[in-house]
């Protein structure tokens, strides 16, 4: 039996290389934990530190002091869950031929109790995302677009006339936003690219502005909607605390080191190809739930290569993004599946349907901006789903949808 009346404590498995021998590492680690003032009061407790070993390539190890693979580390929740995030389709080497990975053997374990929470960080003053937890509130990310040419509302705000962005800022809040997308290049099917320079003059004028001119945006995180490194990095130095990434890292092979050295948390969006060329690429023949989760499994694998932390990892679908209809929809429909698809457990959701194609073509409402009925039933069926992000245009309208589908769905 374990102690469960003890206070929250973090815990994770990290995957290392080393030189030492077993019996050596093990006396490596165990330094560690005398160092940090470790004191074992109650077994299987709570206590300032616990290193241990779990494995050691595929190898079995057996000694008085030390035995590899853990035997404990298949009964434990909290062991077995972080692991199989890392490696969730290998197999334990234990004697003889174990045929379950994992994976399997976490589903196999009874509900944790209490639940263990995953929290991502975003920025000292915003709180930090945790998709894990049932009684998690949706957060509601405001779209700011600086361009001349977004699918449904461009045109609308002026990257010089700050003046005017101070109103709108001052309105998303008021109307429930906790999080701003400011983007100044259009991504939608067949838009025409702009350069680093042009973007950079539309969206960090804004962003400084924002940071330093509206008080009640303090709190506020800001998420730059970009695909370019540089783009990305002078609108973090500008204030911005989250990159909002539609390619998640494929269309400039700089993105990601940026993003691992800026630190930031970083919201990977699945999608194939390019603006241009991503209506020609929507043949899943393997359903779309699978291959779209092996598609953001390498992007999350690549973001890891290049040195981002899996806590600052945020996953987008891409409703609309090299999909036709019904791909959003099964999407929609099977967003709890996707979420527990091998490697993708644990991670926080955007979800971005707002105005979308395909919700026109269901009411026939032409209009982008008179798709706001549509908009309610997808985010309703996001929050559903498991989603810790909605993005958004109409906030006021939305943010009403997600304070009663929240109080309908974010239960134990």
């Amino acid at each position: 039996m374990y102690v469960l009346d003890q206070d929250p404590f973090i815990n994770g498995v990290c995957e290392v290389e080393t030189t030492l021998a077993p019996l050596d590492l093990l006396d490596t680690i165990q330094s560690i934990e005398i160092a940090m003032g470790r004191k074992k009061l109650i077994d299987k407790g709570p206590r300032s530190i616990d290193l241990d070993i779990l494995l050691y390539d595929q190898e079995i190890f057996s000694h008085e002091r030390l035995n590899i693979p853990h035997k404990l580390m298949l009964e434990r929740d909290f062991v077995l869950r972080p692991l199989s995030q890392l490696i969730p389709t290998e197999y334990p080497p234990l004697p003889g031929k174990d045929t379950q990975t994992y994976s399997t053997h976490l589903k196999a374990l009874p509900p944790p109790e209490p639940t263990p929470i995953s929290t991502t960080p975003i920025s000292p003053l915003f709180p930090s995302l945790r998709a894990t937890d049932p009684k998690r509130s949706t957060h509601v990310m405001a779209i700011l677009n600086l361009t001349p040419d977004s699918f449904s509302d461009g045109g609308k705000h002026s990257p010089t006339d700050l003046t005017y962005i101070t109103e709108t800022v001052r309105n998303f809040i008021a109307s429930g936003a906790t999080i701003i997308d400011i983007g100044g290049e259009s991504t939608r099917p067949g838009s025409t690219p702009v350069g680093a320079a042009e973007e950079i003059a539309r969206v960090v004028p804004a962003i400084k502005h924002i940071r330093t001119s509206i008080p009640e945006a303090a709190n506020i995180a800001i998420s730059i909607d970009t695909y370019r490194a540089s783009v990305a990095e002078a609108a973090c130095a500008a204030g911005a605390d989250i990159i909002n990434d539609i390619t998640a890292g494929l269309l400039d092979p700089e993105m990601l080191p940026t993003v691992a050295r800026l630190g930031k948390s970083v919201i990977l969006m699945h999608m194939r190809g390019t603006p241009q060329t991503m209506t020609t690429l929507h043949e899943y023949p393997s359903g779309i739930i699978p291959e779209v989760a092996a598609e953001l499994g390498a992007r999350i694998a690549a973001a890891e290569d290049a040195g981002i932390r899996r806590w600052r990892i945020i996953l987008d679908p891409g409703l609309g993004f090299a999909k036709i209809q019904p791909h959003d929809l099964e999407i929609l429909r099977d967003l709890p599946r996707l979420r527990e698809m091998p490697g993708l457990e644990c991670f926080p959701w955007l979800m971005g349907p707002s105005r979308k194609r395909f919700i026109g073509h269901l009411t026939g409402v032409k209009t982008p901006a008179e798709r706001v009925w549509g908009t309610a039933a997808t985010v309703s069926a996001s929050v559903a789903g498991g989603a810790d992000i909605v993005r958004v245009h109409d906030v006021r309208e939305m943010w009403q949808v997600t304070k009663v589908a929240d109080a309908i769905y974010r239960v134990d």
